[in-house]
């Protein structure tokens, strides 16, 4: 044989093993690939949560892949894209759109690849598994925290009319949102039925920003010439968005106002008096539990845990056929009576983000 054949042979021997290593998702170290794949970094916790997947999943033995979107849902679609060609075998996504982005994801999981939707439902039933908290529930009990805060079974409509409710329903691109208000209009609507409380505005809240959230608001509040009496809002970042334009009509700590997530500046402002209650999501066990399901789906094994719903449930849509396997948790209200032990002293925030600005004889000692 020829030094040229010879040569010619084992380049292609490399070539084979490369193509064979790429299919399993293996590097040369034979480590398995995982891609993460996330909407955005600019919501507060998403860079902490793929910070620690990564960590977790390294330790389990997998090579990770990690990629940003930045609120781009083409952008997403070609990611996913570039990471099964890169030869990932599982894919945990946080989808910027739920419905856009079935387009790579499909993709992804006709080539064998793995895809558990984290915390947002991807609206195909293509996906492995869809890991979040009861989005539904979410909505039930910020509902159910401003009813509490306004003394709803008690409201005098003669005297004062029916409540006048604002609801800042979350982004339209994110199904979470949907959930959060059909939990919402759950409480809410005997209410209205019964003359009690009149909605003023339902207005979505685009990539659940707190600038597009205070414009609404403002725009809101002129419209009602300040009569408001209740908003409820889907999270953290657009409450505190809402707030500023409250402030400025001196509605703030007067109007009650709902929120998600128990962010440190969410839980400063329910301390100082302003947003009423935010609804816990503890995401510590969220990232820890989406690596576990990731590493037993790859290895074929059982999750208990795991119960399937329809993607009409899941999307309020009858429209959506089939069906998903969910794993989902629990969720907790925050007030102004529990945050103390059930966010600073649980250590989920830092005592002194959660006390910021408050003066040192007003504060609870430090756990």
């Amino acid at each position: 044989m020829s030094k040229l054949v010879r040569i010619l042979s084992a380049l292609v021997l490399i070539s084979l093993l490369a193509t064979s290593l790429a299919a399993c998702g293996a590097t040369g170290s034979g480590k398995v690939k995982v891609g993460l794949s996330f909407s955005d970094f600019a919501t507060e916790r998403w860079k902490n949560e793929e910070v620690l997947m990564r960590k977790l999943l390294e330790e389990k033995g997998y090579e990770v892949i990690s990629q940003e979107a930045n609120h781009d849902v083409k952008l997403q679609n070609d990611q996913i894209d570039n990471m099964v060609s890169q030869g990932v075998k599982a894919l945990i996504v946080v989808a910027e759109d739920g419905d856009a982005i079935v387009t790579s994801v499909d993709k992804a999981a006709a080539a064998g690849v793995k895809v558990l939707a984290y915390d947002r439902l991807i609206k195909t039933d293509k996906i492995a598994a869809y890991l979040s908290f009861d989005n539904v529930e979410v909505g039930r009990q910020q509902a159910m925290g401003v009813m509490k805060a306004i003394d709803i079974e008690n409201w005098d409509v003669a005297a004062n009319g029916p409540v006048r409710l604002v609801q800042l329903a979350g982004s339209p691109t994110d199904n979470n949102a949907t959930l959060f208000t059909k939990g919402q209009t759950e409480i809410l609507q005997p209410y209205v039925d019964a003359g009690k409380i009149e909605i003023v505005a339902q207005q979505g809240v685009d990539n659940w920003d707190a600038a597009n959230a205070l414009k609404l608001m403002e725009n809101i509040l002129t419209a009602a010439n300040n009569d408001v009496d209740a908003v409820v809002a889907s999270n953290d970042g657009t409450a505190l968005g809402a707030l500023q334009a409250m402030k400025a009509q001196q509605l703030a700590g007067v109007v009650p106002i709902s929120g998600q997530d128990a962010t440190a500046d969410g839980c400063n402002s329910i301390v100082k008096g302003e947003l009423t209650v935010s609804i816990m999501k503890d995401i510590r066990n969220l990232s820890p539990l989406a690596v576990d399901l990731i590493d037993k789906l790859l290895k074929g094994e059982a999750i208990p845990e795991m119960k399937k719903f329809t993607l009409a449930e899941l999307t309020v849509d009858p429209s959506k056929q089939g069906e998903v396997p969910c794993v989902f948790l629990d969720v907790a209200q925050v007030n102004q009576d529990n945050v103390y032990d059930l966010v600073v002293k649980s250590g989920f925030q830092a005592y002194d983000d959660v006390y910021r600005d408050i003066p040192e004889g007003e504060r609870p000692a430090k756990p």
